[in-house]
């Protein structure tokens, strides 16, 4: 696309508006009736470097700051939600190695991810609460480990090349390593079809004594079920809904859903440990009062299967349930005068 549409810290959210109206937004009706996303639209999110969004300057990233990179996601969201469904799991391996201990591999490894010339998804089910459903243990030789158990969601297969993965480990840890996401000995995926945003190819990975080198372990820490709750994974996920909503307004043009719009980002991006979950169901609920109006507004033909209101209105229903969490959950029942829980 040219010099113009590489992105710099100052001008990433006008970059990733231009690819979603110019490029995400007019395909979105094809890329939701398609089996995957084209990988030429994560091509171009590569080629103008949001890829490397919240990677450091020098590993060729932006170092966005959570404020940009929630403007970020809620542009993209707005033009194709699955597209950017799949982009965004690329940022937990590009943190995580940020993290890690620096060494050629791990810079090797940030450069190539910063440029989007290997892109991640994320197999999160060590973080889940609860019983393990995924675990790691160190082989009795070497320095490899063994991986067994089930991840439930990951995105992206077949449009990623490798899946940083969270696993239980000895001692109550967390383990996070990068594996391969290609099917083999020791890994199957079976496909789950989604009411919305199914181009991104979300499976349920198995993982069967899969063997990981020790190179491929990234980082370690004391497993916490805190994590799961985080207020920055909770409230990055919540700019997912504010795109589907920010597009909403535009197809409906000016109405009051124009300021709803406006005070629920600023109460996401300012809410701390006690309200992001209401700020999160707030972003989810506006999705579907916005996307249910657009519908209303099409009369007959936003019932049209592909067409862009229906689109939506399947993504808003979607996003009443990624991502949740109990909290969540219970505060959208509340708006939607379902019943406690």
């Amino acid at each position: 696309m040219g010099q113009t549409w590489r992105a710099s810290a100052d001008g990433a959210v006008e970059v990733a508006r231009r690819l979603a109206d110019d490029v995400l937004f007019p395909a979105a009706v094809a890329t939701d009736a398609a089996d995957a996303v084209p990988g030429g639209h994560l091509d171009l999110l590569a080629d103008s470097g949001l890829y490397g969004l919240v990677g450091s300057a020098a590993h060729g990233g932006l170092a966005a700051g959570a404020e940009l990179v929630g403007s970020v996601i809620e542009a993209l969201a707005g033009g194709c939600l699955a597209t950017t469904f799949v982009w965004a799991q690329h940022h937990g391996l590009v943190r995580t190695l940020e993290a890690a201990s620096p060494s050629p591999e791990r810079d090797g490894w940030l450069r190539l991810a910063c440029r989007g010339e290997r892109r991640a998804g994320l197999a999160l089910g060590g973080v889940l609460p609860g019983d393990a459903r995924l675990r790691a243990a160190p082989l009795g030789h070497g320095d490899g480990w063994s991986v067994d158990g089930t991840s439930p969601w990951v995105s992206g297969w077949g449009l990623v090349d490798v899946l940083l993965v969270a696993a239980r480990g000895p001692n109550d840890t967390l383990v996070w390593l990068v594996v391969d996401a290609a099917e083999g000995p020791g890994l199957s995926v079976h496909r789950h079809r989604l009411v919305a945003v199914d181009a991104s190819v979300t499976v349920r990975v198995d993982f069967h004594r899969l063997v990981v080198p020790g190179e491929r372990v990234v980082a370690a820490e004391a497993y916490s079920e805190a994590r799961y709750n985080r207020p920055e994974v909770l409230r990055q996920n919540g700019f997912l809904a504010l795109g589907v909503a920010g597009r909403c307004c535009r197809l409906l043009g000016p109405s009051a859903f124009d300021d709803d719009l406006v005070a629920c980002r600023l109460r996401l991006r300012e809410a701390g440990e006690e309200g992001i979950a209401a700020a999160r169901a707030a972003a989810s609920d506006l999705a579907l009062r916005a996307a249910s109006a657009a519908v209303v507004a099409a009369g007959s033909g936003g019932i049209v299967r592909h067409t862009h209101p229906e689109r939506l209105a399947r993504e808003a229903l979607f996003l009443l349930v990624f991502g949740t969490r109990p909290a969540i959950q219970a505060s959208l029942l509340k708006q939607l005068g379902g019943p406690a829980r």
